[in-house]
């Protein structure tokens, strides 16, 4: 790919995120960082969890990104009554002309874009239906595999303050969201804008700026971008310091964390910070790329021992702590 080539591609990518980031700020106030970690989840073809309280336009949000993005959208709200062929689909009699025969009845998780609200209050066979979604872009259902189309992306929300009557996910599932998010409280010019686009005439509607093959392109070229390897060595010794066995794990981690992170992390890390460098008009991921990308792969990779959960000790100050003992290395 010669360099002209490759800047006009750049430029284009630059130009199409800056599209979607202006119809989502149509109905989004502020969470510029929030809506460029969604950004960075679509993109680099993962998944990906949402943290805050209720009433932080999550939900919104997805289903902005969906519109912006002509993407089909489904949303799942998540209870404990759920059953996984209400997520996946189930198959049933279907009578008509001649003999009855057995059909398959898609469920909501075949979209391009799901909304998987409150997922934590599901039970885990529920919260299992979506593994092989996420993993393998499938469902099976009876002995027979559906493939989903792509793009798929699943979008989970959780509330980190009601606890009662939810069922947290396992790590196994935890591993398989490319970025955590943690949705911040608006500020205080934030709260006025939202109270007056809210309460005042109708909130004006996204337009699809960007179409699916465009966002295939996007993909490929994320996959494309070059990673030196000493950017990658500091990746990877930045997922090592999160175990408590490594040589170079700050203290904190050896006293608080039982498990680090899994490979999957510094996959995370390095897609993301691929997408963060073409959001930057740049086309080779360097150090702050990686760095800027640590707290949202990592944050819930990381497993607290008994000591971590009972101080209720943060991942991201152990992850501060990991990235102030790991050095960049030429």
């Amino acid at each position: 790919m010669t360099e002209p080539n490759v800047q006009a591609q750049v430029e284009t990518f630059e130009r199409l995120v800056a599209r979607v980031r202006e119809e989502v700020s149509k109905r989004i106030v502020g969470q510029r960082e929030v809506v460029d970690g969604v950004l960075t989840v679509l993109l680099g073809g993962g998944h990906g969890l949402l943290e805050g309280v209720p009433g932080l336009g999550k939900t919104l949000l997805v289903r902005t990104l969906a519109d912006a993005l002509e993407l089909s959208f489904a949303r799942i709200q998540f209870t404990p009554d759920l059953m996984p062929a209400d997520v996946l689909g189930t198959t049933v009699i279907a009578e008509g002309v001649g003999a009855p025969k057995l059909e398959f009845q898609r469920g909501p998780v075949f979209a391009h874009v799901v909304l998987a609200d409150e997922v934590n209050r599901a039970t885990p066979k529920t919260q299992s239906a979506l593994l092989e979604a996420m993993q393998e872009a499938s469902v099976t259902v009876s002995g027979t595999t559906h493939a989903l189309e792509e793009p798929f992306m699943v979008l989970a929300t959780q509330n980190p303050l009601e606890m009662e009557g939810t069922y947290p996910l396992p790590e196994a599932q935890l591993d398989r969201f490319m970025l955590k998010l943690e949705v911040p409280f608006p500020s205080h010019e934030e709260l006025h804008a939202i109270l007056e686009r809210t309460t005042g005439p109708e909130l004006a509607a996204p337009s699809a700026v960007v179409t699916r093959a465009e966002l295939v392109a996007m993909r490929g070229l994320v996959r494309s971008v070059p990673v030196t390897a000493h950017v990658r060595d500091y990746a990877v010794r930045i997922l090592e310091a999160t175990h408590p066995g490594s040589a170079t794990a700050p203290a904190s981690v050896k006293q608080y964390v039982r498990f680090g992170a899994s490979p999957r992390g510094a996959q995370a890390m390095l897609t993301a910070a691929k997408v963060r460098t073409l959001f930057g008009g740049r086309f080779s991921a360097g150090i702050d790329d990686v760095r800027d990308a640590v707290k949202p792969a990592l944050r819930h990779r990381l497993i607290l021992n008994f000591e971590g959960e009972a101080d209720g000790v943060r991942p991201d100050a152990l992850l501060d702590d990991v990235l102030a003992a790991t050095r960049e290395v030429r």
